[in-house]
């Protein structure tokens, strides 16, 4: 993929990741948003490694200033992306990019949202309460992804 149609692909999955911003689920601080982790697993097997941080960066950027977002969206998205991208881009393998933002979102990401929760919002929390609704909504995001991705590849190789 050149640069620009990498550019344009990068602002159709933003816009996606805004746009569909209004499917999160409230639990506590946090809004669940399974849409994220599949555009992260689409990000992390699609692109360069720099987009796994830059796309869900700018859906987070963008939704906490609509409103539609909290600050937990930080950590709880660039990171399994990241990860995720990380895995992909090492091993080739879907199944463990689909590991590394369940890993990164479901365990990193959350145990990151305590601090943000604890000292930025002001708000008491335990250590582990983000690990199971961060870890259930990228388990199910991620298996979307990871159903379109193989979709897109079976279509492609089909050709």
């Amino acid at each position: 993929m050149n640069q620009t149609k990498r550019l344009a692909t990068a602002g159709i999955f933003i816009t996606i990741g805004v746009i569909s911003s209004h499917l999160s689920i409230p639990i506590g601080a946090a809004k669940v948003f399974p849409i994220q982790h599949c555009l992260n697993l689409l990000t992390a097997m699609l692109f360069p490694l720099s987009y796994t941080i830059y796309i869900p960066l700018a859906i987070s950027i963008i939704r906490n200033i609509l409103g539609t977002g909290t600050l937990l969206a930080f950590p709880g998205s660039i990171i399994g992306a990241f990860l995720a991208g990380l895995l992909y881009r090492k091993t080739k393998k879907g199944e463990l990019a689909f590991l590394g933002e369940l890993i990164g979102t479901g365990i990193f990401g959350a145990i990151l949202a305590y601090p943000i929760v604890k000292f930025i919002l002001g708000r008491e929390a335990a250590l582990f309460f983000f690990v199971i609704p961060f870890s259930l909504s990228s388990l199910f995001g991620a298996t979307i992804g990871y159903m379109i991705f193989n979709l897109i590849k079976y279509i492609i190789d089909k050709k």
